[in-house]
Protein backbone atom coordinates (compact mmCIF):
# COMPACT_ATOMS: atom_id res chain seq x y z
CA UNK A 1 0.00 0.00 0.00
CA UNK A 2 1.10 3.54 -0.75
CA UNK A 3 -0.32 6.84 0.39
CA UNK A 4 -0.69 10.06 -1.57
CA UNK A 5 -1.70 13.68 -1.10
CA UNK A 6 -3.41 15.43 -3.98
CA UNK A 7 -3.68 19.21 -4.00
CA UNK A 8 -6.89 20.97 -5.01
CA UNK A 9 -9.16 23.76 -3.88
CA UNK A 10 -11.78 22.74 -1.32
CA UNK A 11 -14.64 23.35 -3.76
CA UNK A 12 -13.04 21.01 -6.32
CA UNK A 13 -12.46 18.40 -3.60
CA UNK A 14 -16.11 18.63 -2.58
CA UNK A 15 -17.16 17.87 -6.18
CA UNK A 16 -14.89 14.82 -6.25
CA UNK A 17 -16.16 13.57 -2.91
CA UNK A 18 -19.77 13.92 -4.07
CA UNK A 19 -18.99 12.03 -7.29
CA UNK A 20 -16.67 9.37 -5.86
CA UNK A 21 -13.60 10.41 -7.87
CA UNK A 22 -10.36 12.37 -7.74
CA UNK A 23 -8.53 14.53 -10.28
CA UNK A 24 -5.04 15.97 -9.94
CA UNK A 25 -2.64 18.17 -11.88
CA UNK A 26 -5.31 19.80 -14.05
CA UNK A 27 -6.72 16.48 -15.20
CA UNK A 28 -3.48 14.75 -16.25
CA UNK A 29 -3.53 10.95 -16.41
CA UNK A 30 0.13 10.18 -15.60
CA UNK A 31 -0.02 11.15 -11.90
CA UNK A 32 -3.21 9.12 -11.41
CA UNK A 33 -1.50 6.05 -12.89
CA UNK A 34 0.93 6.10 -9.95
CA UNK A 35 -1.97 5.40 -7.59
CA UNK A 36 -3.11 1.78 -7.22
CA UNK A 37 -6.23 0.14 -5.86
CA UNK A 38 -6.09 0.10 -2.08
CA UNK A 39 -3.79 3.11 -1.79
CA UNK A 40 -4.76 5.80 0.70
CA UNK A 41 -5.42 9.17 -0.86
CA UNK A 42 -5.78 12.51 0.87
CA UNK A 43 -6.46 15.99 -0.39
CA UNK A 44 -4.76 19.12 0.86
CA UNK A 45 -6.67 22.30 -0.03
CA UNK A 46 -4.67 25.51 0.09
CA UNK A 47 -7.74 27.60 -0.83
CA UNK A 48 -11.52 27.36 -0.96
CA UNK A 49 -11.75 28.21 -4.67
CA UNK A 50 -9.40 27.45 -7.56
CA UNK A 51 -7.01 30.37 -8.00
CA UNK A 52 -8.57 32.17 -5.03
CA UNK A 53 -6.94 33.90 -2.11
CA UNK A 54 -9.46 32.46 0.35
CA UNK A 55 -7.07 30.30 2.37
CA UNK A 56 -8.15 26.97 3.77
CA UNK A 57 -4.77 25.23 4.34
CA UNK A 58 -6.39 22.01 5.49
CA UNK A 59 -6.71 18.35 4.67
CA UNK A 60 -10.20 18.12 3.18
CA UNK A 61 -10.63 14.47 2.13
CA UNK A 62 -9.37 10.97 2.85
CA UNK A 63 -10.20 7.81 0.96
CA UNK A 64 -9.13 4.56 -0.63
CA UNK A 65 -8.42 4.24 -4.36
CA UNK A 66 -10.74 1.78 -6.10
CA UNK A 67 -9.93 -0.87 -8.71
CA UNK A 68 -9.61 0.36 -12.26
CA UNK A 69 -7.51 2.68 -14.34
CA UNK A 70 -7.82 6.45 -14.69
CA UNK A 71 -10.51 7.38 -17.20
CA UNK A 72 -11.48 10.48 -19.15
CA UNK A 73 -14.61 12.44 -18.28
CA UNK A 74 -16.23 15.10 -20.44
CA UNK A 75 -17.14 18.02 -18.20
CA UNK A 76 -19.29 19.46 -20.99
CA UNK A 77 -17.33 22.68 -21.35
CA UNK A 78 -14.54 21.36 -23.56
CA UNK A 79 -12.47 20.19 -20.59
CA UNK A 80 -11.99 16.38 -20.54
CA UNK A 81 -9.84 15.54 -17.50
CA UNK A 82 -8.71 12.14 -16.28
CA UNK A 83 -10.26 10.82 -13.08
CA UNK A 84 -9.78 7.91 -10.73
CA UNK A 85 -12.53 6.40 -8.59
CA UNK A 86 -12.16 6.64 -4.82
CA UNK A 87 -14.16 5.42 -1.85
CA UNK A 88 -14.14 8.54 0.32
CA UNK A 89 -14.18 8.13 4.09
CA UNK A 90 -16.44 10.23 6.31
CA UNK A 91 -13.85 12.59 7.81
CA UNK A 92 -13.65 16.14 9.07
CA UNK A 93 -11.44 18.84 7.59
CA UNK A 94 -8.23 19.35 9.55
CA UNK A 95 -5.96 22.41 9.43
CA UNK A 96 -2.42 21.49 8.40
CA UNK A 97 -0.55 23.87 10.73
CA UNK A 98 -0.91 21.74 13.90
CA UNK A 99 0.45 18.75 11.95
CA UNK A 100 3.47 20.43 10.31
CA UNK A 101 6.01 19.28 12.92
CA UNK A 102 4.46 15.78 13.15
CA UNK A 103 4.61 14.93 9.44
CA UNK A 104 7.83 13.65 7.88
CA UNK A 105 6.86 15.54 4.70
CA UNK A 106 6.89 18.96 6.39
CA UNK A 107 8.84 18.58 9.66
CA UNK A 108 11.53 21.24 9.98
CA UNK A 109 10.60 22.86 6.66
CA UNK A 110 10.19 26.65 6.83
CA UNK A 111 8.76 26.59 3.29
CA UNK A 112 6.51 23.58 3.94
CA UNK A 113 4.10 24.53 1.13
CA UNK A 114 6.77 23.64 -1.44
CA UNK A 115 6.06 19.97 -0.75
CA UNK A 116 2.69 20.38 -2.49
CA UNK A 117 3.80 22.28 -5.60
CA UNK A 118 3.55 19.32 -7.99
CA UNK A 119 -0.10 18.53 -7.24
CA UNK A 120 0.43 14.92 -6.12
CA UNK A 121 2.97 13.72 -3.58
CA UNK A 122 3.66 10.28 -2.16
CA UNK A 123 3.81 10.20 1.63
CA UNK A 124 5.01 7.74 4.24
CA UNK A 125 2.71 5.31 5.99
CA UNK A 126 3.44 7.16 9.24
CA UNK A 127 2.27 10.46 7.70
CA UNK A 128 -0.86 8.78 6.32
CA UNK A 129 -1.64 7.38 9.78
CA UNK A 130 -1.12 10.78 11.44
CA UNK A 131 -3.35 12.59 8.93
CA UNK A 132 -6.07 9.96 9.10
CA UNK A 133 -6.03 10.01 12.92
CA UNK A 134 -6.31 13.82 12.92
CA UNK A 135 -9.24 13.70 10.48
CA UNK A 136 -11.10 11.35 12.86
CA UNK A 137 -12.99 9.20 10.38
CA UNK A 138 -16.41 8.16 11.55
CA UNK A 139 -16.44 4.63 10.18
Amino acid sequence: MSAWIGVASADHVARGKAGGFMQVCHGKAAPLRRIHAGDHVFYYSPTQTFGGKDRVQAFTAAGIAREGEPYRFDMGDGFIPHRRNVDWLPTRDVPIRPLLDRLELTRGQASWGQAFRYGLVRISEADADAILKAMEPVI
